[in-house]
């Protein structure tokens, strides 16, 4: 009886580590292939699945992660060609974060790869290693999870996301050998070398800083005081408008405004007009292509305090 005791004790805390605790991601997966001709559609489903479970299953910090902690994202991989077992496509990639005392979730991250071929044979395990770059596949994927933790991490403390960071450079300093596209410098000014070269480049850090004071000091606050809230965002865009004087139309802030304009438009459709005319004149300064878009925020009249995310 009491061993059985024990037994029962150990299944209880065993179950308990698994209810209360999670992996670190709960990010949807979803593979297509609408141009790639066929019957055999069987193999898209076994590559989401398996990739839905490497992502979602695979333990990647050493932090206990509870279920309401996980991060959310999406991964959207459309296949527009295949040959055998090379596959060739995109990736579309959105990450997003809750807003304190919220029912809100904002949008961290939202990027289109535009290369991203790949091998794959269906039901061989997908193999991944941080020391060695095993496939283009489950590097690629990496790689963003890394991002994912790193802008995460930077959007709750300065420069928390340096840790994974460090881990996504690994991988492409691995993949500059490798005879898929994105690793390399050359290739593109707007690929997976530029985007963690720009996020570990102390030149640019302005940036970093100002995504933690826009969600931690910005968003995260305007549940209780929506001016102080707004007050944090007004700093970030300072930060902003410095790190572009210095390095015009550099990456890393494009997918940061292209992350945050609809946002940015809310937040200031509701604040003062000394607020408005100086967002509007920042934000006109370092996306000039989207000004249209920022002249909203001048020719709304709603002026208050309504709600946590400027309206959201």
């Amino acid at each position: 009886m009491a061993s059985m005791k024990k037994i029962f004790a150990g299944l209880m805390i065993l179950f308990s580590s698994t209810v209360l605790y999670a992996q670190e991601f709960n990010v949807t997966v979803q593979v297509t292939s609408p141009m790639v001709e066929g019957t055999e559609k069987k193999i898209f489903e076994t590559l989401q699945q398996e990739l839905y479970d490497f992502v979602n299953n695979t333990r990647w910090t050493n932090y206990n992660y509870k279920p309401e902690e996980r991060i959310e994202g999406t991964i959207l991989i459309t296949v527009e060609s295949r040959s055998g077992e090379d596959f060739k496509g995109k990736m579309n990639l959105a990450l997003r974060r809750p807003v304190f005392k919220s029912s809100y979730n904002t949008t961290l991250f939202n990027y289109l790869d535009r290369d991203f071929d790949f091998k794959y044979v269906e039901f061989q395990a997908l193999e991944y290693s941080d020391n060695v770059f095993t496939s283009n596949l489950t590097s690629a994927i990496a790689y963003y999870l890394y991002v994912y933790l790193g802008l995460d991490g930077d959007s709750f403390a300065k420069n928390g996301g340096s840790p994974y960071y460090a881990k996504a450079q690994n991988i492409v300093n691995m993949g500059q050998n490798a005879r898929e596209k994105g690793w390399k410098a050359f290739e593109s000014q707007k690929n997976r070398y530029w985007l963690i070269e720009n996020l570990t480049n102390p030149a640019y850090a302005s940036i970093r800083e100002a995504m933690y004071r826009y969600h931690r000091m910005g968003l995260d606050l305007m549940a209780d005081d929506v001016e102080a809230g707004r007050a944090g965002i007004n700093e970030s865009l300072e930060l902003l408008r410095k790190a572009n004087r210095e390095r015009p139309g550099l990456f890393l802030l494009q997918l940061f405004l292209e992350a945050k304009r609809d946002e940015l438009v809310n937040i200031y459709s509701q604040a003062s007009p000394m607020d408005k005319t100086r967002a509007v004149n920042i934000l006109k300064e370092i996306d000039p292509a989207n000004s249209n878009r920022y002249q909203k925020i001048l020719e709304n009249n709603n002026t208050g305090s309504t709600g946590n995310t400027g309206g959201k």
